[in-house]
C-alpha cells in the first residue's frame, strides 16, 4: 500500500509559523501556515520501492510483488535514444562552460524535478530524501523541536512567538507568548525568512538550541538553552459556548487529530453539549484516515467519500454508525478550507447532518499518491479522483456553504480576538439555537 494524498498546496515545513494578516481574524488565524499544508495521508507506505532495467524493460519491486514496464510504455517512450543523447550533450555543455563548480547529484535530482514538472501538474512532485524525510513532520505532527509557534512582520522582519504549547520544552524553559526572538544560535533572526529560521530550531533530539529574548512586557533581555524534544503539537481546541454550545476548532486533520477530537467531543459531552460548531475555516487538510475516522464519529452508517483513479477503480471510506452525534451541527468554511476539510464538510452537507456557513471551500478534488523510493527520494503522483457520497467532484470548484457569509470582525482591531465579534461563529449559534428551539 502506497501514501495517498489530498493535497490543496505545499508549504515549507516549520514548527508553526503564523504570517503578518491585517484585520482581527480568529485566535487560529488566516496566516497560519503549517507543515501540514493540506497534505492527506491515507496509509503508511510500509514497503519500498525500487527500480532496474532488465533489457528493454524496467522492473518495479513493491512489497506486494513486481510489475513490469515494457518498451512500448511510457517509462522507454521518455529515456529514448534521443533523449538520452541529449541529456549527455547538455551535460557536456555544461561540464565545458559553465562558469562555477557543479555539484552532480543537485543535476541529477533536477531530472528527475524536470520529468514530474513535465506533467504540468503542481500537485506532482518529485521529493528528495531530505525534502521526504521533511515532509513526514507534516502528515504526524511530530518533530524534534521546542514546541513554539512563531510569527514574522512580514515589514520588519521581526520574528516574535505566537504560542507556546503547554507541556513542550518551549514552556519548561519559560519562554512565553509575544516574546521577540532575536538571534538563534548567534544567526540574527531578521536575517532570514522564519521558514528558515525554523528550520535551525529544529535538530537532533537531546540537543539545545540557544535563543536570544527580548521579552516586551518586561523589557528583559534573555537568553535560553532550549532541549529539543519529540514534540506531537495539538491539532483539536474546544470549549463550551452559551447555551450549552460546544465549539471545537480542527487545524489540521494529523495522525493524533481523531483521538483528540473525540476527547474534546467526550468533555463537551460531560458538560451537556446540546449543539455543536465545528470550525475548519483556514484548515488546508491533513490525513484522510483522520477525518474518515471523525466523520465516523458523527456520521450515520455509509460512504463519506470513495476515490476513483483513471482505470475507475473505485475505493469508499465508510462511516460505521456504532457511533454518531445526535446534536445540532454548524460548520464553519471559507476558501482556505481544503481537501480533508471539503470532505468532511462534503459528507455533512450530502447527509444533511449538519449547517454549511461561510464562504465556498478551496476546491481540491484530487488524489495524490507518495511512492517512497529504494534510495530514500521519493515521488508524488496524481493518481486519483474523490468524490462526496452523493457522487460531487468539487476539484476547482468548491463546495458551496448553506448560508453564505463572510468574515467580519466587529469588535476592537487592536484588542484580541474574541469568538463574540465573529460574525461567522456568531451566526452558527444563532442557526443552533434555532434549531434547539424548535
Amino acid at each position: 500500500m502506497q501514501d495517498q494524498e489530498l493535497e490543496r498546496k505545499e508549504e515549507t515545513q516549520e514548527e508553526i509559523l503564523e504570517t503578518k494578516n491585517p484585520g482581527k481574524k480568529p485566535g487560529f488565524g488566516k496566516g497560519l501556515i503549517t507543515g501540514i499544508a493540506g497534505t492527506i495521508l491515507v496509509a503508511v507506505f510500509a514497503f519500498y520501492i525500487g527500480c532496474k532495467a532488465t533489457g528493454t524493460n524496467i522492473v518495479i519491486s513493491t512489497g506486494n510483488g513486481t510489475s513490469t514496464v515494457s518498451k512500448g510504455d511510457t517509462a522507454s517512450e521518455i529515456l529514448d535514444k534521443d533523449t538520452v543523447s541529449k541529456i549527455k550533450e547538455l551535460a557536456a555543455y555544461v561540464d565545458m562552460y559553465y562558469y562555477d563548480e557543479t555539484d552532480t547529484q543537485k543535476l541529477q535530482d533536477g531530472l528527475c524535478e524536470g520529468l514530474l514538472e513535465g506533467l504540468g501538474d503542481k500537485y506532482s512532485v518529485y521529493y528528495t530524501a531530505e525534502e521526504y524525510e521533511a515532509s513526514q513532520i507534516s502528515t504526524t505532527g511530530e518533530y524534534y523541536g521546542i514546541g513554539a509557534g512563531l510569527r514574522q512582520d512580514e515589514d520588519t522582519m521581526v520574528v516574535s512567538i505566537s504560542k507556546v504549547y503547554e507541556g513542550t520544552p518551549a514552556e519548561e524553559a519559560g519562554l512565553k507568548d509575544d516574546d521577540i526572538i532575536e538571534s538563534v544560535d548567534d544567526v540574527e533572526a531578521t536575517s532570514m525568512e522564519v521558514s528558515d529560521l525554523v528550520q535551525l530550531i529544529r535538530g537532533e533530539e537531546g540537543t539545545t538550541v540557544h535563543l536570544e529574548i527580548y521579552r516586551p512586557s518586561t523589557g528583559e533581555n534573555i537568553s535560553v538553552d532550549v532541549e529539543r524534544k519529540n514534540v506531537q503539537l495539538p491539532s483539536v481546541t474546544h470549549e463550551m459556548l452559551d447555551n450549552q454550545i460546544g465549539y471545537v476548532y480542527i487545524q489540521q486533520f494529523e495522525k493524533g487529530t481523531a483521538t483528540q477530537f473525540e476527547d474534546a467531543i467526550a468533555d463537551l459531552q460531560s458538560q451537556g453539549m446540546k449543539a455543536l460548531v465545528l470550525d475548519v475555516r483556514y484548515n488546508l487538510g491533513g490525513m484522510v484516515t483522520s477525518v474518515v475516522q471523525i466523520l465516523d464519529d458523527i456520521l450515520p452508517e455509509g460512504v463519506v467519500v470513495y476515490t476513483e483513479d483513471k482505470n475507475g477503480n473505485r475505493q469508499d471510506f465508510t462511516s460505521s454508525g456504532d457511533t454518531y452525534l445526535d446534536v445540532p451541527i454548524a460548520v464553519l468554511v471559507n476558501g482556505d478550507s481544503a481537501s480533508a476539510s471539503e470532505i468532511l464538510a462534503g459528507a455533512i452537507k450530502d447527509y444533511q447532518y449538519g449547517t454549511l456557513i461561510g464562504t465556498t471551500t478551496f476546491g481540491k478534488g484530487i488524489v495524490q499518491t507518495i511512492f517512497p523510493l529504494e534510495d530514500g527520494d521519493a515521488v508524488k503522483l496524481t493518481t486519483a479522483k474523490y468524490f462526496s457520497p452523493k457522487g460531487n467532484n468539487i476539484h476547482g470548484v468548491g463546495i458551496e456553504p448553506d448560508i453564505e457569509l463572510e468574515y467580519e470582525y466587529t469588535g476592537d482591531q487592536d484588542a484580541g480576538y474574541d469568538k463574540a465579534y465573529d460574525n461567522q461563529i456568531q451566526k452558527a449559534i444563532e442557526v443552533l439555537n434555532e434549531k434547539l428551539n424548535q
